[in-house]
Order: structure tokens, then C-alpha cells, then sequence
């Protein structure tokens, strides 16, 4: 039996911008990419604290050290610069590989995206 379980998160971080006019995804600084083990094109979860919206979108790098979180295209009517939000990756993987599995969960700096 395969099941669904969290692979990467990316817990609380502040969207910087809201991009209506780009043609979708969420574009996330590439370290916080590299240090969460998400990848560009990964689809991805945002779970918008401050609204309690949800969506899924996918990922594409942003500008590594800046700090950018943007949402664009249509999920840019479901946030607000300011929100704070968490970035949810899964993995479908075999039951008994998935007890064992530890997810890359990283808590940035809330005010400036940035690790600590």
C-alpha cells in the first residue's frame, strides 16, 4: 500500500508580492527551495494563515538570499503582501518506507523569509 505524507513544508513565511497578471505558481527564494527539498515545478499546497485559504499551485525559484515569496496568476486573488503563509510539499511513498521517513520542515524568519 502507497500513502500520501508530507515530504517538505516551509512553516510561516511572509508573501512579499501578488502577481495577478503572471500566468501562475507561487515564485519562492531558492534557498529557502533548497533548504525545504522542493524543487521547481513541484506542486505544492499554500495554507494562508491569515485568511485560512488553501490552494495548490507549483513552485518556481526565486531570486536566491531575497527573501521572495509571490504568488501569481489567479492565486494572487487569495493572498495579500503581508499574509503569512506555510508551503506544503507531499510524497507518495510504500507504508512502511513512510513510518520511517523524516520530511524537510524549515522555519525561516517570519519577518524577512530568511533562514536563521
Amino acid at each position: 500500500m502507497q500513502i500520501e505524507v508530507v515530504k517538505s513544508k516551509i512553516h510561516r513565511v511572509t508573501v512579499t508580492g501578488a502577481d495577478l497578471n503572471y500566468i501562475g505558481s507561487i515564485t519562492i527564494d531558492e534557498a529557502l527551495m533548497e533548504a525545504s527539498n522542493i524543487i521547481e515545478g513541484e506542486k505544492v499546497q499554500i495554507v494562508n494563515i491569515n485568511n485560512g485559504e488553501r490552494l495548490e499551485t507549483y513552485a518556481i525559484k526565486g531570486t536566491k538570499n531575497s527573501g521572495e515569496i509571490t504568488l501569481n496568476g489567479p492565486a494572487a486573488r487569495r493572498v495579500q503582501r503581508g499574509d503569512v503563509i506555510i508551503i506544503i510539499s507531499y510524497g507518495i511513498m510504500d507504508f512502511e518506507e513512510a513510518k520511517n521517513f523524516k520530511p524537510s520542515i524549515i522555519f525561516p524568519n517570519e519577518k524577512d523569509n530568511t533562514l536563521t
